[in-house]
């Protein structure tokens, strides 16, 4: 008798342990993307904006400023890692271009208001 209710626990802890059923379309599928913008076309793009920052508020609220810090931390390492340091080079390089450019515009933009 004590090995039937061991084989009884053992079912019991595997049913609770199993993955839940999910429910609707596997992500990424063409009928997931049709429930998408079926939800898109019932409550339009302003929903979306207002639950989008309801939940940055959230997060805002739940970890604070910290977390910020952490994950830009840890998103420039994983850049430094995978591209490299000629990566930070190349659009440093780009910004300090963009920045004469606009310099350039706006020299020429007040000489031709005179």
């Amino acid at each position: 008798m004590p090995t039937n209710k061991k084989k009884m626990a053992d079912v019991v802890v595997a049913e609770t342990t199993a993955a839940p059923k999910r429910r609707g379309p596997r992500a990424g599928s063409e009928n997931a993307r049709r429930g998408g913008m079926a939800v898109r076309e019932k409550y339009g793009p302003e929903f979306f904006a207002k639950i989008g920052s309801k939940g940055g508020r959230t997060v805002r609220e739940r970890r604070g400023p910290d977390f910020y810090a952490t994950i830009g931390r840890m998103g420039g390492q994983t850049t430094r890692d995978t591209l490299g340091a000629a990566h930070y080079e190349r659009i440093g390089r780009m910004g300090g271009l963009r920045s004469r450019h606009r310099e350039r515009e706006a020299l020429e933009a007040s000489k031709e208001k005179v």
